[in-house]
């Protein structure tokens, strides 16, 4: 895995081998990326389930000023803990190595608010729809935010989850990856 494009560009994003971890691939991070840049702005984004960091980075080396981490596999924890320091991203980045739903309570408390949250849980476990009635129920999208979750082909999420509607979806493969921002 790489940096795509801005001030890291070319830079490597390590991970853990094995499949406890499925990082996005560069192809679809890409892709993902040219609907966000064209569609919306961000600055403050949430990684939830961040794993290596691959999109949260991706983020800051576009532009983001500031990106929270939240994962909770040790191992995983640790190459984003390294991959942040490789890349010099210590003042845009905050990391926990936390239960996903633990956090979104504590950032609600703090009156955290996020214009682009990253959503990718373990595939077919109910979490991308548990996540975001979560960060709905708690308040941490910004009124012109957006969430992008990524999960199998086959999952089945609704349209819509309290205020939260899905806007866009692509396929890549087995992947999939959807586009969520509040009703209007």
């Amino acid at each position: 895995m790489r940096i795509i494009t801005g001030i890291a560009r070319g830079r490597i994003i390590k991970a853990p081998d094995g499949l406890n971890t499925r990082p996005t691939s560069d192809r679809v991070k890409e892709s993902m990326f040219n609907i966000l840049d064209y569609h919306y702005s961000y600055e403050n984004v949430l990684d939830l389930f961040a794993g290596s960091g691959n999109l949260g980075l991706e983020a800051i080396s576009r532009g983001a000023k500031k990106c929270i981490f939240i994962e909770q596999n040790k191992e995983a924890y640790n190459y984003l803990v390294d991959n942040i320091k490789n890349l010099k991203f210590e003042d845009y980045c905050q990391h926990y190595r936390q239960d996903a739903f633990a956090a979104v309570e504590i950032l609600a408390k703090r009156g955290e608010k996020f214009d682009l949250i990253f959503l990718d849980p373990p595939y077919s476990k109910g979490l991308v729809e548990k996540s975001i009635k979560s960060i709905y129920e708690k308040g941490l999208l910004d009124d012109n935010g957006v969430i992008v979750s990524e999960q199998d082909v086959n999952d089945v999420l609704p349209d819509i989850i309290g205020n939260i509607k899905k806007v866009r979806v692509e396929k890549y493969g087995r992947t999939a990856i959807a586009f969520w921002s509040k009703e209007e």
